[in-house]
C-alpha cells in the first residue's frame, strides 16, 4: 500500500531476524504480529506484506479485523492473545485459530460449549503464571499438569501447548529464569504426549530474543512493526 512502506520494511526485517535466531536455536519459530497498536490501514499493509499470524487481545477487534482481512482476500491465522472473558468467547469462536490464555475450567467449559455450538474444535494454550504474580492470570507451574488432565472432559478443545507472559522487567535478561522454568515444564509434559502441536508461546517485543534462546516456538511482537 502506498505510504505504508515502513510496515513492510519493519515486518521483513523482524522476520529475517527471527529466522536467523531460529537457525541458531535449531528450531522453527513463528511470528504472531500483534496489531492492537496499528490502524486498519497498517493491518492491511501487514497482510499485503505476507504476515501469516495476527494477534489481538480484544475479542471484538479480533473478529472485526479478521472479517476485514478476509473480505480483502487475506487469510492469516487469528490468535486471541489476551485475558479472555467467558462472555466474549462467542465473538471469536468461529474464526479464532489459537487461544493463548486458557487459565480456568470455567473458561474451558465456555470454549467447549461454544465450539460445540458451531461444530468445530478449538486449539488452546494453557497460560502458565511462571512468576507467580497474584495480579496476573495463569496456572501455577506446579498445578499445570493436573490442570491439563482436567481438560480431558472437554471434547471440543485441543491443548496445543503452553504460554507464559513472565514479569515486566527493565532488562530482558531478568525474564530468562521464567522462560527456562516454562520450557522445563513444557518439555516434561510434551514428552508425555500432552500437546497436539507442541507450541511454546513465549516472548514479546522486549523479550523475544531471550525467549527464542530459551525454547520458544512462537513469539508475539507488535510495537516494532508500526514504528515509522
Amino acid at each position: 500500500m502506498e505510504g505504508f512502506d515502513y510496515i513492510k520494511s519493519n515486518y521483513l526485517s523482524l522476520l529475517d531476524e527471527i529466522r536467523q535466531l531460529s537457525i541458531s536455536a535449531g528450531r522453527e519459530v513463528a511470528l504472531v504480529a500483534v496489531t492492537k497498536s496499528g490502524s486498519d490501514e497498517e493491518l492491511i499493509a501487514l497482510a499485503s506484506a505476507g504476515v501469516s499470524h495476527i494477534g489481538e487481545n480484544r475479542p471484538g477487534e479480533l473478529r472485526r479485523r479478521g472479517d476485514l482481512l478476509r473480505e480483502r482476500g487475506y487469510m492469516p491465522c487469528l490468535h486471541e492473545i489476551g485475558n479472555l472473558q467467558r462472555n466474549k468467547v462467542k465473538l471469536i469462536i468461529e474464526s479464532v485459530d489459537l487461544i493463548h490464555s486458557l487459565d480456568s475450567l470455567a473458561l474451558a467449559a465456555e470454549i467447549d460449549k461454544q465450539a460445540k455450538r458451531v461444530g468445530r474444535r478449538v486449539r488452546v494454550l494453557i497460560e502458565v503464571n511462571s512468576a507467580r504474580e497474584e495480579q496476573k492470570g495463569g496456572i501455577m507451574p506446579e498445578d499445570t499438569e493436573a490442570f491439563y488432565k482436567s481438560l480431558k472432559e472437554f471434547s471440543s478443545i485441543d491443548v496445543a501447548g503452553l504460554m507464559t507472559m513472565g514479569p515486566v522487567c527493565d532488562d530482558p535478561e531478568e525474564i530468562r529464569p521464567y522462560f527456562q522454568l516454562t520450557k522445563e515444564l513444557f518439555d516434561s509434559m510434551n514428552k508425555k504426549g500432552c500437546f497436539t502441536d507442541g507450541i511454546l508461546s513465549m516472548g514479546m517485543s522486549d523479550s523475544y530474543r531471550v525467549a527464542i534462546e530459551e525454547g520458544s516456538t512462537l513469539v508475539r511482537v507488535g510495537r516494532k512493526l508500526f514504528v515509522k
